[in-house]
């Protein structure tokens, strides 16, 4: 079997010393290069960024398995087995104190869309023969992937959304009563965090709502007057009743939203790619087929699939997407 290679680069970000959650600024970005690789290949290299879902980050794609492959060993059989060309596989961390990311600029977290953006491209830029680029990922990877993308279509020639947050109604609402009660029987949401950080296990069930609504409320309504955290939360935690001025707020960063205003760049795009379980646990399943109705009344190429599974574990989906991104984006 042909064997690509992995090498890290360690990055210091000028564009995140800022950020307020006081995150490391420096980290790793890693680079799976192809075997066979030539960096005077006058063709050059599809460049395929990946972002980590929700408690990940990039080297959690190359964390070892033993039921199933991670991403170093996927691409050595996709290319081994010639399902797959040669892609450079880029993997950034974004990791926050929250928990993870959504790929966005907010004054709550850090400038992290500037930081792949005005920072990681031109690294790889310099280091890689790069001829196009693709970004790609699950959850909140694929909801960064789409948005990336639709905002980025001079930088990013495609995206592939595996299960990525959509349809806000059906994916967050659901969390908003779980954690309420998490709120209430802390004293607030900002006692809240403070015990969770304090924890040994920060891993258990019943912290995934509570996390994510705070996660979720720094990147899409950030408020630096807001005193004890910085955001706004789309309810009242004392009562429950929804902020609808919040929610707003939420719902404009809704890809199901977003299409008709990213309409002209989503043209641009070479590569689309959405697709979901129909089984999903976050209800994503959604979100999805309203992205791909949307699409398709605006007649925006994509491809669209629907699959027998829930969001978990779904890593081989890769297996469809990346060499998708490879043959799209490498004539």
């Amino acid at each position: 079997m042909q064997k690509g290679t992995i090498t890290i680069h360690r990055f210091e970000s000028k564009v995140l010393k800022s950020n307020p959650l006081g995150d490391s600024i420096e980290r790793d970005v890693i680079v799976y290069v192809p075997p066979g690789y030539i960096h005077s290949n006058s063709k050059g290299y599809v460049a395929a960024f990946g972002l980590a879902g929700f408690g990940g980050q990039g080297r959690s794609f190359l964390n070892f398995d033993p039921l199933s492959e991670n991403l170093e060993s996927k691409m050595n059989r996709l290319i081994s087995s010639k399902k797959c060309g040669p892609l450079l596989l880029v993997l950034v961390d974004c990791f926050t104190k929250y928990g993870g990311n959504q790929y966005i600029n907010s004054i709550a977290t850090g400038r992290y869309e500037d930081y792949i953006i005005q920072e990681i491209i031109p690294l790889i830029d310099e280091k890689y023969n790069v001829s196009s680029r693709a970004v790609w990922g699950k959850s909140s990877g694929g909801y960064g992937s789409f948005t990336l993308a639709t905002r980025n279509p001079m930088i990013f020639s495609g995206f592939a959304d595996h299960s990525g947050d959509a349809a806000f109604e059906y994916c967050y609402l659901p969390d908003f009563p779980k954690a309420l009660d998490s709120f209430r029987k802390a004293g607030g949401p900002k006692l809240w965090l403070e015990k969770f950080l304090k924890k040994q296990n920060k891993h258990q069930k019943i912290d995934a709502a509570p996390l994510n609504v705070l996660a979720m409320a720094a990147h899409y309504s950030p408020n630096p007057r807001e005193k004890q955290l910085g955001i706004d939360l789309p309810f009242d935690y004392q009562t429950g009743e929804i902020n609808e001025f919040v929610w707003k707020r939420w719902k404009m960063w809704d890809p199901t939203r977003l299409v008709q205003k990213y309409r002209a760049n989503l043209r641009k795009l070479k590569f689309i790619h959405i697709d979901c379980g129909t089984t999903d646990e976050f209800n994503l399943i959604w979100g999805a087929r309203i992205l791909h109705a949307k699409l398709e009344k605006l007649r925006i190429g994509h491809s669209y699939e629907e699959f027998d599974d829930g969001h978990m574990n779904i890593n081989y989906r890769y297996d469809v997407s990346l060499p998708k991104i490879y043959n799209n984006l490498s004539n």
